[in-house]
């Protein structure tokens, strides 16, 4: 996390709703010789103590707490962006990085593999719902046989949450003219995360 103080005043239940909405992220542990990470769909619980996902059934950071919860932390990325300073249209500025990041941090904990497939449909239920009208996709569309056979390749964990962490680096540290001038430049950027940055930086005023 950035540790200068204006990018890190965003409340946390902003950062949390950022987090649930985004719903993915990198999942990292230490490791035995070193850090371990995964990319992770979880499913935050309705009152923000953990976090539901799944690992292969191979994959290391999944082994790493099978013998007791360890400390984990999930990194959530969101829109991020170059800044030029020619787009200040100040002297003496330098290139920076606009990007909004939430931490969440915990333990990791392996639940019981009967857990596995209730908490797969709660995941699929909740990305699916977000593509309404179309009609949700359910597990009693696969064929007989075919669900638990692709269950077994994977296996359920929990991430207690105990911290959440947001940095929203939007150019705060920069006069309200010279972020304007930065976010008028940046939105005509043909990449969405760009024109995503612009948006929030305008939304600072």
């Amino acid at each position: 996390m950035h540790p200068n103080p204006a990018f890190r005043s965003t409340p946390t239940d902003e950062n949390l709703a950022f987090a649930r909405q985004r719903g993915f992220g990198i999942l990292s542990v230490n490791g035995a010789d070193g850090p371990l990470a995964a990319h992770v769909p979880f499913l935050i619980s309705a009152d923000a103590t953990c976090a539901d996902l799944h690992l292969a059934r191979s994959n290391p950071v999944g082994r790493a707490c099978m013998a007791a919860p360890i400390p984990a932390l999930i990194a959530v990325s969101g829109p991020d962006a170059y800044i030029s300073p020619d787009w200040y249209g100040a002297t003496d500025q330098v290139p920076t990085w606009n990007y909004i990041a939430v931490h969440l941090r915990g333990t990791l904990h392996a639940l019981p593999e009967d857990a596995l497939q209730p908490h797969v449909e709660s995941l699929s239920a909740e990305h699916e719902t977000r593509l309404l009208p179309k009609t949700p996709w359910r597990t009693e569309k696969m064929s007989e046989g075919s669900l638990p056979r692709m269950m077994r390749m994977i296996l359920p964990y929990r991430f207690q949450i105990t911290a959440i962490e947001g940095t929203w680096k939007l150019g705060q540290n920069k006069t309200p003219e010279i972020r304007a001038r930065a976010a008028d430049a940046l939105s005509q950027q043909p990449d969405a995360n760009a024109q995503a940055i612009a948006a929030l930086m305008r939304q600072l005023g």
